[in-house]
C-alpha cells in the first residue's frame, strides 16, 4: 500500500486544509503562497499516476484515493475562491457538482462490473481547471488577472458542462439498467 505514488497522494491530501489556511487568513503574499502549494499539489496529481504506471505500482488504495484528492483539491481551491470574491459561486456549484455526478456514474457503473475511464475531454477539463485556478489565485489582490481570470472560468464551466453530458450520454445504457 505504501509506495511512492500512494505517499504523493496522501500528500496532496494534506496540502488540501494547508492551501485553505493560506488562501482565507491574513498570510502575507498568500497569492504567491496559495499559487505554490496549489502547482505542487496539482504537480504529484501529474507525478503519482507517471510513477505508478512506470514502476507498475498501481494499487486498489492508489486508484481509490487518488480521484478522491483530485476532487478535495479542486473542491476547496474553488470554495476559497468563492468565499474571496474571486469566482461566482453558481459556477462553483456546477463545477463540484459535475465531479460529484461523473463519480456517481462512475460507482455505478464499477458496482456492475463496467469501469468508466478518464477521456480526452474529461482531462482537458482538468487542465482548465489547474489553470483556472491558478490565474484566480494570482487575480487576488490585483486587477491586472481578472480578464484573464474571467476568460478561463468560463472555459472551464463550458468543459466542465459539455464532459459532464458526454459521460452521461456514452453511459447511458449503464443507468437503465436494473439492479445489479
Amino acid at each position: 500500500m505504501w509506495n511512492l505514488p500512494n505517499s504523493l497522494t496522501v500528500f496532496r491530501i494534506f496540502l488540501v486544509p494547508l492551501l485553505v489556511v493560506v488562501l482565507l487568513t491574513k498570510v502575507p503574499d498568500k497569492q504567491f503562497w496559495g499559487l505554490g502549494i496549489f502547482l505542487l499539489a496539482a504537480l504529484t496529481d501529474a507525478l503519482d499516476g507517471i510513477i505508478a504506471r512506470r514502476t507498475n505500482r498501481i494499487t486498489t488504495t492508489g486508484a481509490m484515493l487518488d480521484p478522491i484528492a483530485d476532487k478535495l483539491l479542486m473542491s476547496a481551491a474553488f470554495i476559497s475562491l468563492v468565499e474571496l470574491d474571486q469566482v461566482p459561486a453558481w459556477m462553483v456549484t456546477l463545477i463540484v457538482g459535475r465531479e460529484f455526478a461523473v463519480t456517481a456514474l462512475r460507482m455505478i457503473a464499477l458496482e456492475r462490473g463496467i469501469a468508466i475511464a478518464a477521456n480526452a475531454l474529461g482531462k482537458a477539463k482538468t487542465t482548465s481547471q489547474i489553470v483556472t485556478v491558478s490565474i484566480l489565485i494570482l487575480s487576488i489582490n490585483s486587477d491586472s488577472w481578472q480578464p484573464l481570470a474571467l476568460i478561463a472560468l468560463w472555459v472551464t464551466v463550458a468543459l466542465t458542462v459539455v464532459s459532464m453530458v458526454i459521460y452521461f450520454w456514452r453511459n447511458r445504457a449503464v443507468l437503465r439498467e436494473g439492479p445489479a
